[in-house]
């Protein structure tokens, strides 16, 4: 076993830790590998392949390797290759590979032929996933689905399939709208309606797998046999189906190698089960438990911070994550007034960055890259996007924004009316708007529609305002008649009825008017507006597909995890994006959440970042709370006490004609404070102020400044 290492580490000049070691060579029998971040997992699972065939002589044919990713496949092959060039290659393949060539069988021999519904093929499909979600939606609703509810619909389905609930029980399982799990009842029912012809979705090949490894003996046998070992890799994000299918696989040897890290799991929302690494021994009760907590990856002050801050998760497997670098510097924390400050800061720091393939800037929300790729684009910063699936150009609200302004160019389009008259708060019925649609008019809509339609003297007044308002638009510059959609016609608050209605995230959707507003403050005209967006959107595609070279990484926090940048920037880390509202209300959401701060956390080698905003949307936001768990860990001990609040210079009596009752000061007021000079009261709380003087906020002592009359107001 020494020559093996020795021979290793000659020729590939790599050296494993003792606990690597031991994990290489304990290859009889069930082992669970936790691994923390950046701890070197994947060279540990090819240097165990190789181990069992270099040191204990077994056929690589006779070796699995499941891994989460088609990428990670491409990689753990790749990297075979490179350690092991003189051995035939390992099966490395995904979890759903390798169930759809267990399903296939199965169905060859039940004679049910199938057509997959999912991912494309050579031809366009003629019936997809989405097309039957949404025919379903409709038929149950009476309504067209939207792309997020279709979204969180498709999200349900894989769900509970995943989590293998019963058919019978979907209708009982928390949705993400009412009528949601009878809608997916509908899309199962049609997709095995025709007698030896299955529609399938990517999960059913899971379902099917397992269901073919479990009933038919001789199929199971015939995998069973297959593989001596097998290895899984990002086990903490396997689903229970995704789990049965393995423990089928191992029955008959046990010889199974399951690599994770609970600390990293975040994908309960898709079916991945967590719980099922903390009961890891009651399904292989004689399992071996190896902990990697050696990071090779980021400084000693983001190990240790992040460590720490883990900790406070209490479902989890105990690990002391540790490194032997050196320091690079602090862990940064910064406040800025607004999303829009945040986004400067940004920008100017990559513009002084010269190697940006090293730098990322990761989000919790797919919303928050939008803003920055218009930035970027700008400002000619290449950037990279990592697996973002941003449908923001596609968005119904940009939609609407683009048919408001649409129907300025031509105010006869009855069929754009039809498309925005429903969210302008003008309190109009479908039936109104189907009396209207079903008659023939000529001439200004809103006009027409006051002609043909009964309405009461507040629907016609709004109507006439309508007119007024139009009358208006093609004079204005784009960013303009945003806010004049969003107020004079009432779009904002038509948006809010409909969140409450819908269960939509009313500050998504108010940050997508914000971003469009953005965008339309460096346009001249609606069509140069219209250009813009087409324009960042065909950006966005080449970056996904043909990303330039140097280019900074955006990403969101899951699709970073297993990628490590020496500089990460983590924004918008405010209460309701992370944790959102909905993580807040449930202990176990919230511990996904701190896992998902976390896994943004250790993508960093030498400079991490946390960024945070005071206000968006015209109201006050909080920083996420935990970015307050990281700043109470690097804060000293002792030195919270002391450097809580910043003392002013005392050295002079008060003065009388400074101010000294707390009512009378306010947010936003202009103050000359003895020593620091001019500036404005930034926010006020029991026991401190915050002043903003010049580039610099002060946060000072409430009871200081007002017994000393330290301030005085001024006028501009």
């Amino acid at each position: 076993m020494t020559d093996f290492f020795t021979r290793k580490k000659n020729e590939l000049q790599i050296k494993l830790n003792e606990v690597q070691q031991n994990a290489v060579m304990q290859t009889d029998g069930p082992l669970l590998l936790l691994a923390c971040p950046g701890s070197g997992k994947t060279t540990t699972m090819i240097m165990r392949i190789g181990y069992l065939i270099e040191e204990k002589h077994v056929n690589p044919k006779r070796i699995k390797a499941i891994t989460f990713s088609r990428a990670s496949a491409r990689d753990m092959t790749e990297r075979f290759k490179r350690f092991f060039p003189q051995h035939p290659p390992v099966d490395f393949s995904t979890i759903h590979s390798l169930a759809f060539t267990i399903t296939r069988t199965y169905l060859r021999k039940t004679g049910d032929a199938f057509e997959l519904i999912e991912g494309g093929g050579k031809g366009k499909q003629a019936i997809t996933k989405s097309m039957l979600l949404k025919r379903f939606y409709k038929e149950t609703l009476r309504d067209d689905c939207t792309e997020d509810e279709l979204a969180s619909l498709s999200t349900f389905v894989s769900n509970v399939k995943n989590r293998m609930i019963p058919f019978n029980e979907w209708e009982k399982v928390p949705a993400p709208f009412d009528k949601a799990g009878s809608i997916a009842l509908k899309y199962e029912q049609f997709k095995s309606k025709t007698k030896g012809h299955l529609l399938l979705d990517f999960d059913d090949m899971l379902s099917i797998a397992e269901q073919a490894l479990r009933v038919d003996e001789q199929l199971a046998e015939q995998y069973r046999t297959r593989y001596d070992y097998i290895l899984t890799d990002e086990s903490q994000d396997t689903s229970l189906v995704q789990h049965r299918i393995v423990e089928h696989l191992v029955a008959h040897h046990g010889n199974l190698c399951v690599v994770a890290d609970d600390d990293q799991s975040i994908y309960t929302w898709r079916g991945a089960d967590p719980a099922y690494l903390l009961n890891f021994k009651h399904v292989y009760p004689d399992a071996k438990l190896l902990r990697m907590e050696q990071n090779y990856r980021s400084s000693k002050e983001i190990v240790e911070t992040a460590a720490k801050f883990i900790t406070r998760n209490k479902e989890r497997y105990s690990k002391e994550m540790r490194t032997d670098n050196e320091k690079t510097g602090p862990i940064i924390m910064k406040q800025f007034e607004d999303p829009k400050r945040l986004l400067e800061y940004v920008t100017y720091e990559l513009l002084d960055e010269q190697n940006l393939d090293e730098v990322a800037v990761l989000f919790r929300n797919n919303a928050s890259s939008t803003i920055y790729v218009n930035e970027l684009h700008r400002r000619g910063i290449p950037f990279y996007m990592k697996d973002v699936d941003d449908k923001f150009f596609s968005h119904w609200v940009v939609e609407d924004i683009l048919n408001f302004m649409r129907l300025s160019f031509n105010v006869e389009r009855k069929d754009i009316l039809a498309k925005i008259i429903m969210k302008m708060n003008l309190f109009i019925s479908r039936d109104m708007l189907s009396q209207f649609m079903n008659k023939t008019t000529s001439g200004n809509v809103f006009e027409a529609f006051v002609r043909t339609v009964q309405l009461k003297g507040s629907q016609i007044e709004k109507l006439d305002n309508c007119i007024e308002i139009y009358n208006k638009i093609p004079d204005m510059r784009p960013a303009q008649i945003i806010r004049m959609i969003r107020y004079e016609l009432e779009y904002e608050e038509a948006l809010k009825s409909r969140a409450a209605k819908f269960g939509y995230r009313i500050d998504h959707l108010l940050g997508i008017l914000d971003t469009l507003e953005g965008i339309a403050s460096q346009v001249r005209t609606m069509v140069d507006f219209a250009n813009r967006l087409k324009e960042l959107e065909q950006a966005v595609h080449q970056a996904k597909i043909n990303p330039p070279a140097n280019a900074l990484t955006l990403s969101t926090f899951h699709s970073a995890k297993g990628l490590e940048f020496r500089r990460v920037f983590m924004i918008d880390l405010v209460k309701g994006i992370i944790p959102s509202e909905e993580d807040e209300t449930d202990p176990m959401l919230l511990e996904e959440a701190r896992r998902l701060f976390y896994v943004g956390m250790t993508r960093a080698k030498e400079r991490l970042e946390l960024l945070s905003y005071r206000e968006a949307n015209g109201k006050s936001k909080e920083d996420s709370r935990f970015l307050n768990e990281v700043r109470g860990i690097l804060m000293k001990p002792e030195a919270r006490k002391t450097e809580k609040v910043k003392k002013a210079d005392l050295s002079t009596l008060p003065d009388p004609n400074g101010i000294s009752d707390r009512n009378e000061l306010s947010v936003g007021m202009h103050i000359l404070h003895r020593v620091f000079g001019r500036g404005v009261i930034n926010g006020i709380r029991d026991e401190e102020i915050r002043i903003q003087f010049g580039e610099a906020e002060k946060r000072l002592s409430l009871e200081t400044i007002l017994s000393r009359r330290l301030l005085k107001k001024v006028e501009l």
